[in-house]
């Protein structure tokens, strides 16, 4: 049938894709054994569908960080459905389930997930989020990425006056074999233009600039990140080809108010949701999809350099519901 029988027909051909799909399976691990596990034992619970499974179901999507909008509209299109279809048996439902959470981020405006490369000169990567949800080791796996497809890198420290920023970036340009510009306690737009004249001087093809993650003043950040676009924009025309906000998707709904607050201040492309593999609150990928209409760009699925990997959500789907998708073979 539809969707679900599209899952696995892709997957059982999927072997020249082997390794990205493993890797998502691993990293979503902790997601599919909570919301899967619980999915199937209330298919097991009912055979038919009743106003009982459906308040069930509900309470198993708000675990699952969906978000409590987005579960409300997806409870009532999937009831919508069951009317429609004349749907009574739950085993069958359980695949219009994973048909319909598909269709909640492939439905609507059409986003996409690839990164925006200028053609004539460097692409600017501007990152943005709050302190400690991972934007420093994004950005060295982001620079670790693009010098494995041979592209040249170089790190720009807009963080200029948290403690230790400038110097842990630098660090890691080093690790990475990336270039590097900053300063410590100087203008960051100041800093951010000198880096950028370096990086066309030196025909760098991937910049990545690290910004401060302050949010307690909006006001202040907004003011920062409009002179720093204004900066990177004079430069290098049509810059920054991407604004990446980092979410830390272990802190689930407030990850949401982050990217509601920074959407405000800034013009977001993409998101990067770090430590999916650390949480069973793999759902915020569908929430900030239709909470913030924003790609998700990248996830987090591990801790070495290359469990940061582009988000596709037909392995994503997949990585989520390979028990179900499996068993029905």
């Amino acid at each position: 049938m539809g969707l679900f029988a599209k899952f696995k027909k892709a997957f059982a051909k999927k072997e020249e894709n082997q390794e990205e799909v493993e890797i998502y399976e691993k990293g979503l691990e902790k997601t599919r054994k909570e919301f899967v596990n619980e999915l199937s034992v209330l298919g097991h619970k009912y055979t038919k569908v009743s106003d009982e499974y459906f308040d069930e179901l509900e309470s198993i999507l708000i675990m699952a960080d969906i978000g409590v909008n987005t579960v409300m509209n997806f409870i009532d299109r999937l009831k919508a459905r069951v009317k429609k279809e004349n749907i009574t048996d739950t085993k069958y439902l359980q695949e219009v389930i994973v048909d319909e959470l598909f269709i909640i981020y492939v439905s609507g405006e059409s986003l996409s997930d690839k990164i925006n490369i200028n053609p004539n000169g460097p692409t600017v990567i501007l990152m943005v989020g709050v302190n400690g949800v991972g934007k420093t080791t994004t950005i060295a796996k982001l620079a670790y990425k693009y010098k494995r497809e041979g592209k040249s890198v170089m790190m720009i420290a807009g963080d200029t006056f948290r403690a230790g920023a400038v110097p842990q970036l630098k660090e890691w340009a080093e690790k990475t074999g990336s270039e590097f510009y900053g300063k410590e306690k100087s203008d960051p737009a100041g800093i951010i233009y000198d880096g950028l004249v370096k990086a066309k001087e030196d025909n760098i093809d991937i910049v990545l600039i690290d910004t401060a993650g302050r949010l307690q003043n909006k006001v202040n950040l907004m003011k920062e990140l409009e002179k720093i676009n204004k900066v990177i924009g004079t430069h290098v025309e049509g810059a920054p080809q991407e604004t990446l906000l980092v979410i830390d998707a272990s802190t689930g709904q407030n990850g949401i108010l982050q990217a509601e607050a920074f959407k405000e201040i800034t013009n977001i492309t993409g998101i990067v949701l770090t430590k999916l593999d650390g949480t069973a609150k793999g759902g915020i990928v569908l929430a900030i999809k239709e909470t913030v209409n924003i790609p998700v760009k990248f996830i987090g699925l591990g801790e070495t350099m290359k469990d940061l990997r582009p988000f596709d959500i037909e392995t994503y789907i997949y990585g989520l519901f390979k028990d179900m998708i499996d068993d029905g073979k």
